[in-house]
């Protein structure tokens, strides 16, 4: 058994990094279709959800930049976020199925990669 040296309760934030934080703020606002909870300014900002979880897109003050991945957005029908993606001019893929869900693959306009998400049985079930 692992030695526990932290209590961790989860997870307070996901974050990508921008080149250009004013574009991706723009990109994510548009697809959340919600303001910033927290501005960062020319730095970037934060969404936070209903649920609670957060999401931000910051500028490094130094300047680096590495593209990220990994987050899965959770959408109630598939077919229709990637209909209003694709007409909106967003970078997604085609949907696939997996046995408990269906996902889709897009780019953000810093080429960061998301999945929009569905679970089967909706997103409070399995």
């Amino acid at each position: 058994m692992p030695t526990q040296t932290a209590t961790i309760r989860g997870i307070d934030i996901t974050a990508y990094l921008a080149q250009d934080a004013n574009r991706a703020v723009k990109f994510y606002t548009d697809l959340f279709g919600r303001d910033v909870t927290q501005s960062y300014g020319e730095n970037g900002g934060e969404w936070t959800f209903p649920d609670g979880t957060t999401f931000g897109v910051w500028k490094m003050n130094d300047g680096s930049f590495h593209p990220s991945g990994g987050v899965m957005f959770a959408v109630d029908d598939l077919k229709e976020a990637y209909k209003e993606l694709k007409s909106r001019g967003v970078q997604i893929e085609e949907p696939f199925e997996n046995p408990p869900c269906f996902m889709a693959e897009c780019k953000d306009t810093e080429g960061n990669s998301f999945l929009l998400h569905q679970r089967k049985g909706g997103r409070d079930q399995g």
